[in-house]
């Protein structure tokens, strides 16, 4: 008797072991679910920056008092804070102090076809501005262009890319009447074939100048165009430090005049920077971002039952 229950219960075992169903082997993934993947962890990341920003509309009074700011229709404006983080943690540069930022409603810094007004202040003193009409375009353009293939020695000796300067994307103007300034570069970097937009505004204070650079891609270089007017209308310096306040006995004098503002040091300013590295730098926090999504896709963090 005990024979046949041992026999009985080896042969139930013997066919629990056969019914038990073999695990179905992983799918290879196609190319389109690759394409899905990573549409989908780009989303998740891009999701998860945007839920960290606070935007600001309406009437903004600039940090330090300098100015204030209406923000223009369209635009949403990120205090300083925030914009060092965008400037420094998403798009790598060095130095990322600025008195904040202005984003195109809906397109936030990792955002598809982003771009980005940052606003600074340079108190060089009051730039005169009566060379403005007198300015030779073509030969000042030469001129920084030689002046930036000089730079790139040093660029280059650090580890930098060389930069180089193509021309004009939008010919310097100034508007004397707001005491405005805006021009337009065109630039490579490296060996890469993209053709990135440098576009520079300029606002004349009795004290210094409010820079404003468009950081953005030259296939936006017709909207950006058409949002000057607006932010024009809408940054103002305080009662006391707009052009016409200047004291010729008090306050210092740049040296800088409007020829000068628009050479200057062409490397050397936060906008420039980031241009520079907002694109790569975008693609590897991407795929820092999306690596838990990896994981799970490709099966990688889970435990085999």
């Amino acid at each position: 008797m005990k024979s046949i229950l041992l026999l009985f219960t080896a042969l139930l075992m013997s066919g629990a072991a056969v019914a038990k169903p073999k695990p179905r082997p992983r799918p290879t993934p196609t190319a389109v679910d690759s394409v899905a993947f990573w549409q989908a962890a780009a989303k998740a990341y891009t999701d998860s920056v945007n839920h960290t920003l606070h935007y600001q509309q309406g009437h903004i009074v600039l940090p330090s008092g300098i100015g204030e700011l209406t923000v223009p229709r369209g635009f949403r404006y990120l205090d300083s804070a925030q914009s060092r983080r965008v400037l420094e943690q998403l798009w790598g540069n060095p130095n990322g102090e600025c008195l904040g930022m202005l984003f195109p409603v809906g397109r936030g810094p990792v955002e598809p076809n982003h771009w980005a007004y940052s606003i600074e202040y340079d108190a060089m003193g009051y730039v005169k501005d009566n060379d403005a009409e007198d300015i030779k375009y073509d030969e000042l353009l030469e001129e920084m262009q030689n002046d930036v293939d000089e730079g790139n020695k040093d660029r280059q000796a650090v580890g930098y890319d060389p930069v180089y300067l193509l021309g004009w994307a939008a010919n310097p103007y100034y508007d004397k009447d707001k005491n405005a300034l805006h021009w337009a570069k065109s630039l490579r970097f490296g060996a890469g074939p993209d053709t990135v937009l440098n576009y520079n505004v300029r606002l004349l204070g009795r004290k210094g100048v409010l820079v404003l650079n468009a950081i953005g891609d030259r296939r936006q270089i017709e909207e950006i165009k058409a949002s000057i007017p607006g932010l024009l209308a809408g940054v103002t310096f305080a009662k006391g430090q707009r052009y016409v306040d200047f004291n010729p006995g008090l306050d210092e004098v740049a040296a800088y005049t409007i020829g000068g503002l628009v050479a200057g040091k062409v490397l050397a300013k936060v906008g420039l920077f980031a241009v520079v590295l907002k694109f790569w730098k975008l693609g590897l926090l991407a795929v820092a971002g999306a690596w838990a999504a990896a994981k799970r896709f490709l099966g990688l963090g889970a435990k085999e039952s």
